[in-house]
């Protein structure tokens, strides 16, 4: 395909051109484009995965950025079969109910909402709601749940049909999609049409300060292409009109930010919140390079620890498989050159991965069936995210086997 990718040569939220690169993956595949049984002995793609700072606005981000028609074309990403993420947007919804003072006559939207994972409790409590999806696959699947969906990318003119199809928006959210977003600028200017004078825009990310202290390097990948500080988020929205009045730390993704942000003229005042979390950033240094050369060094023991690991427990016999197959799972195995030879198997709730191999390393995808088929001594949990209802879950694993946590630093729990 022609212009697969393209390499930028300026920031994506201040324009500047003092960028440093600061970690490099090397050539990657990309991280959800799952093998076919009959695709395995054939040739991938793979493209550069290097993350550079601004030193400007102090955003990392990824500069070689895949066509979005290639990156989202097989997506299997289906966010429901999460049952963690299930009980994290009930208890949103919830919060922000009543926070928000909605009613059956307010209008939520979700941008990159999925199966609709957000919006079924909004709608529950009787609110109007409308999900915009991109993937045709998984947008039927929110129909068939009865949410409401357009299927297409978000921007400025699809912001205006809406406004005049539906309204205004009270609440508009961007939960764990706005760091898959080339063109934050469009989007923010969407939302600015469509959101109502005091309306709130929530955007949840994975946060940068997680992302350094708790070494969580396998979160890059071709789709996130930004990684997001209190400080970058303030300058991208400080551009865009809008200011940032709350913000929340929450668990998700091995920790995320939750940004409240309202139109600039709005009444909506600043909490404490916002600036105490920014002196922290000052603090720690989030936009120095020395704290990524740092970080670099980090991985590096990272991968040399956990590859002692697993070829010492192969080298007394002992079967390895891993559990889930999440994006960043691909990030580690490739980066780490994990494959078959340490990996019999991955396990992975998801049926739209299970008969599937994964991306370069091609080790092959199965249902949870297997561990009592073919059990293995060692389960090495590639979504650590997720690793406390994942060994809880396997109760039965747990008498026989023992799990392994890959970072911050691998260790076994027995």
């Amino acid at each position: 395909m022609k212009n697969a990718l393209t390499h930028k040569n300026s920031c994506r939220i201040c324009g500047g051109k003092r960028l440093a690169k600061v970690l490099s993956f090397g050539p990657t595949p990309l991280a959800n484009a799952f093998l076919e049984k009959h695709e395995v002995r054939s040739e991938e793609m793979y493209y550069t995965l290097d993350a550079y700072l601004c030193r400007d606005c102090g955003l990392i981000q990824l500069l070689d950025v895949v066509a979005p028609e290639i990156l989202f074309k097989d997506y299997v990403y289906v966010s429901s079969t999460s049952p963690v993420f299930v009980a994290h947007f009930q208890k949103f919804s919830d919060k922000a109910y009543g926070r928000f003072s909605l009613n059956k006559e307010s209008f939520v939207v979700d941008i990159g909402s999925n199966d609709g994972i957000l919006l079924k409790p909004f709608k529950r409590l009787g609110v109007r709601v409308l999900g915009v999806e991109p993937d045709r696959a998984i947008a039927h699947i929110a129909r068939k749940a009865g949410i409401d969906t357009v299927v297409k990318f978000f921007s400025p003119a699809l912001a205006q049909r809406i406004v005049r199809r539906y309204g205004r928006a009270n609440l508009i959210t961007a939960t764990n999609v706005f760091a898959h977003i080339d063109d934050i600028h469009a989007v923010a200017r969407g939302v600015k049409a469509l959101l109502k004078p005091e309306g709130v825009f929530v955007i949840e990310v994975p946060y940068l300060g997680d992302f350094l202290r708790k070494n969580l390097f396998d979160t890059v990948y071709h789709e996130h292409l930004s990684y997001f500080s209190l400080g970058s988020l303030a300058a991208f929205l400080k551009r865009a009109g809008m200011k940032i009045i709350d913000v929340e730390r929450v668990s998700t993704h091995g920790g995320s930010l939750r940004v409240f942000a309202a139109k600039a003229a709005s009444r909506r005042s600043v909490k404490t919140s916002v600036r105490t979390l920014l002196l922290d950033e000052k603090k720690k240094k989030l936009q120095s390079e020395e704290t990524y050369r740092r970080y670099g060094i980090r991985i590096q023991k990272n991968r040399a620890q956990l590859l002692s690991l697993l070829a010492g427990l192969k080298g007394q016999g002992k079967r390895i498989a891993g559990y889930g197959a999440p994006a960043k799972g691909n990030t580690l195995l490739n980066f780490f050159s994990i494959g078959c030879e340490l990996l019999e198997y991955i396990v992975d709730d998801s049926p739209h991965k299970q008969g599937k191999h994964t991306p370069g390393k091609r080790i092959p995808v199965v249902s949870v069936d297997e561990l009592a088929k073919n059990p293995p001594d060692y389960l090495l949990i590639l979504a650590w995210n997720f690793a406390p209802s994942i060994m809880k879950k396997n109760e039965s694993f747990r008498k026989r086997g023992r799990f392994i946590i890959p970072v911050p630093t691998p260790r076994i729990v027995s």
